[in-house]
C-alpha cells in the first residue's frame, strides 16, 4: 500500500513540474520574422528572425527583442498592457518618414503598446519633408 501511495505522490509531484515548466517557458515569448529594418527603443535593427519575450515574471511590462543571427537587441519598457484577444502573435509598426518604428506586440497571452516618441517621429520627417510624417503597418511571423 505504501509503494502504491509513493508513485502516486512522485508522479503527481512530477506532473506539477513539467505543466508548471511548460508554463513558464511559452508566456509572451515568440519568434518573428521581420523583413525590414526597423526602429526598437530608439535603436535600428536590422531585418531578420527575431525574439522577443519577457525579461522576468515579476514585472510583465520589461521585454526583450534579440536577432537570432547575430543576438543584436534591445530592452522595451511597455506603457500599456492588456490581455489578448486572439491567439495570433503579431507585431504593428508605425512608419515614420522612411523607418519604421515598433509599436506593438501581441503575443499568445498579451498586447504590449511600446511608446513611439514624438520627438525622433517629427526629425525623421523633416529628414525626409516629403514622406508622410506617420502612417501605420503591421507584421506577423
Amino acid at each position: 500500500m505504501k509503494t502504491i501511495y509513493v508513485r502516486f505522490l512522485s508522479t503527481f509531484f512530477a506532473l506539477a513540474v513539467l505543466a508548471i515548466a511548460t508554463r513558464a517557458q511559452a508566456v509572451d515569448k515568440i519568434i518573428v520574422n521581420i523583413p525590414h529594418e526597423f526602429v526598437a527603443a530608439g535603436k535600428t535593427l536590422p531585418a531578420g528572425t527575431y525574439t522577443i519575450n519577457r525579461i522576468n515574471d515579476f514585472d510583465i511590462s520589461e521585454l526583450s527583442i534579440s536577432s537570432v543571427e547575430n543576438h543584436d537587441g534591445v530592452l522595451l519598457i511597455s506603457s500599456e498592457i492588456a490581455a489578448t484577444r486572439e491567439d495570433k502573435p503579431a507585431l504593428s509598426f508605425q512608419r515614420v518618414g522612411n523607418q519604421y518604428v515598433l509599436s506593438k506586440i501581441e503575443t499568445a497571452d498579451h498586447i504590449f503598446t511600446i511608446p513611439v516618441s514624438a520627438k525622433p517621429a517629427v526629425q525623421v520627417a523633416m529628414k525626409n519633408p516629403s514622406s508622410p510624417a506617420a502612417s501605420g503597418s503591421s507584421g506577423s511571423n
